[in-house]
């Protein structure tokens, strides 16, 4: 859990007038009708005073009593109208600023580097831009304006019941020291409960999200009763916070009215004293009391009002938690245009590349060089750990080196927009990620925007027809609606070689210059890899290609392989001259359970396979 910020409760809310700004004009509207609504209340009980000392203690006419009550009247309809101008004015406002909020949250998230996604869970993002933001909401255009308007209102008839007996007016406020001192003390102890409750509501909600993700394999393997009890243990543990914030508020609004009702009663044997005594007239009397009627109801949602200002607070601390988060990768101040592609394809170049992760000194990659010539393709291999997909992420610059440099066409790739670049490069992962959308949807999604706007409709059929040959995805063609079926979330109504098919026509479609792939035909039989890959080969013949690989037989389509190991490349080559000169390559492919020689142990002797190096060779071992 993050830690609670040290800045007043005031000042963290006053940052949300970066997104309430264009609301503040009907919110000042809407408050100004309550708070006059609020006022007209308190002028009832001056409007009674007149009436009991005047024509009800004296022989006024029944005119006069009958004009106060329409007076009475009046004022009751014109605080009505006032409190529906209220709803009617801060209601609309309120829920844009929530839009506003809640996208803003969403583009910085889309913003921010893959290593910070990493440390953020599904569910509490979830619950930051959806029941936070929603929190933050009901206050913004609820509770502030009845904050401001209860305390308002209560200041203002401590002054009339001073003003109205001065002596029953200090008793009165007598009772609001103990009022305070235990409202400083709620403050304390709630904002604390509050933020635990909305942490805990995000860990509640990661639990929902990973077991919705994850329920072929509870399934699968009968562990639905485990993840229902470590749901539930979490769930009782929201439940145990919501109550401490419960009884924590139940005790404020226990102090908000027992405290008051006291004091009202040792003010009411004090007043009757003073009225028999002539020191203070029935009038006045009646109206001290009903000025206090009129308070009682802004006195208790005090407490209440309060509660929602900490929720409030706690759920702004979670928003602004994401948005101060600044996003490790920037676009370039004065950004650099890539070359037009050339003839014959784009040159790749990896020059001393270090990285590490985020504060970690250890470097994964440590002074890797490595260069593609155009329009070839490059197969990365690499034992488990070895720091290759972390490679191909350097490439569209998901992840910024930490030493070194990565060209594209000569141009470093920090000094492009990041737009630019990755319309340049396209991805594909092994573990392909498909959204909740059409086939066609989610293939298109690999074209640039601005060149999918320009397209035709037959010209993005014509794509996604072209996408789908190369990747051998024509199995989306006997789906209920084509190219057209909407796929469920995360792609998972596919089984994972459809899946994988699908997301490499995604990288096909917009024809990049360098095509990044992780092992993304791993779910394919060698046949169906042979056919993607001669595919690739003549739609994509200028396109620069480097792939991490892990079976012998992708390694065997790639022009070169480069051996990635201890964080360095320590072959390049043809995969057969590989073979017979870099031990630790012939260790790598057998470690990955392939046949190096794909001839079976005799012919794997013969060229040094495993026979010649042993499964315990270190790394680094070289002939």
């Amino acid at each position: 859990m993050p830690p609670a910020t040290d800045v007043s409760t005031t000042r963290a809310l006053l940052r949300l007038v970066r997104w309430a700004r264009p609301a503040v004009p009907r919110v000042l509207l809407g408050g100004s009708a309550t708070l006059v609504a609020s006022l007209i209340a308190l002028a009832v009980p001056q409007v009674m005073r007149g009436l009991v000392n005047g024509p009800l203690l004296t022989e006024g006419s029944r005119t006069a009593v009958v004009q106060g009550a329409l007076l009475v009247l009046l004022l009751g309809v014109l605080e009505a109208v006032l409190v529906w101008c209220r709803r009617a004015l801060i209601a609309t406002p309120g829920t844009g600023v929530e839009r506003t909020m809640r996208t803003d949250l969403f583009r910085h998230l889309l913003d921010l580097p893959v290593a910070l996604h990493d440390r953020w869970s599904g569910g509490q993002l979830l619950q930051r831009s959806m029941g936070d933001l929603h929190t933050v909401r009901r206050w913004m255009v609820f509770g502030l304006v009845q904050l401001v308007v209860s305390s308002t209102t209560v200041l203002v008839g401590a002054v009339l019941m001073l003003v109205t007996s001065p002596l029953l007016g200090l008793v009165y406020l007598l009772g609001a020291v103990p009022v305070i001192l235990l409202g400083f003390r709620f403050r304390q102890d709630y904002r604390v409960v509050a933020r635990r409750a909305r942490d805990q509501a995000g860990d509640l909600a990661t639990s929902v999200e990973e077991s919705v993700h994850g329920i072929r394999v509870l399934k699968a393997f009968g562990r639905g009763d485990d993840a229902l009890e470590d749901f539930a243990r979490q769930a009782d543990e929201l439940r145990d916070t919501e109550l401490d914030k419960a009884r924590a508020q139940s005790r404020m609004s226990f102090a908000l009215t027992w405290i008051p009702e006291t004091t009202l009663a040792v003010a009411l044997g004090l007043g009757v004293w003073l009225a028999a005594t002539d020191r203070v007239s029935v009038g006045g009397l009646v109206a001290f009391f009903a000025t206090a009627a009129v308070m009682t109801r802004p006195v208790e949602s005090l407490g209440h009002l309060l509660a929602m200002t900490l929720d409030a607070r706690a759920g702004t601390d979670r928003f602004l938690e994401v948005m101060d988060t600044a996003p490790a990768l920037a676009d370039p101040e004065r950004p650099v245009a890539l070359p037009p592609a050339p003839a014959g394809g784009t040159r790749v170049e990896l020059r001393d590349v270090r990285f590490a992760h985020g504060t970690t000194t250890r470097e994964v990659l440590r002074g890797v060089d490595l260069v593609l010539e155009p329009g070839e393709t490059m197969a990365l291999v690499g034992l488990t750990g070895s720091g290759k997909t972390t490679l191909l992420q350097l490439v569209p610059r998901l992840y910024d080196v930490t030493g070194g440099a990565v060209l594209v066409d000569g141009v470093d790739v920090r000094d492009v927009t990041r737009h630019d670049l990755r319309g340049a490069v396209a991805v594909a992962f092994e573990d392909p990620i498909l959204f909740s959308a059409s086939v066609r949807d989610n293939v298109l999604m690999g074209v640039p925007a601005e060149r999918l706007a320009a397209m035709s409709p037959e010209e993005s059929d014509e794509a996604v027809r072209v996408a789908l040959d190369v990747a051998r995805a024509g199995f989306v063609h006997r789906l209920p609606h084509g190219v057209d079926t909407v796929i469920g979330e995360e792609g998972l109504s596919l089984s994972g070689g459809q899946r994988q098919r699908v997301a490499l026509a995604r990288a096909i479609a917009g024809r990049p210059r360098v095509l990044v792939l992780d092992d993304p035909l791993s779910a394919l039989d060698v046949a169906t890899e042979a056919e993607v890959t001669d595919g690739l080969r003549r739609v994509l013949r200028d396109t620069t290609t480097l792939v991490v690989a892990h079976r012998t037989s992708t390694v065997a389509l790639a022009d070169r392989v480069a051996v990635l190991e201890d964080g360095r490349i320590t072959g390049v080559g043809r995969h057969t001259d590989l073979l017979a000169t870099h031990p630790h390559y012939r260790y790598v492919l057998t470690a990955e359970g392939d046949d190096p020689a794909g001839e079976g142990d005799e012919a794997a002797t013969e060229v040094g396979g495993p026979a010649a190096v042993p499964r315990d060779v270190p790394q680094g071992v070289h002939r």
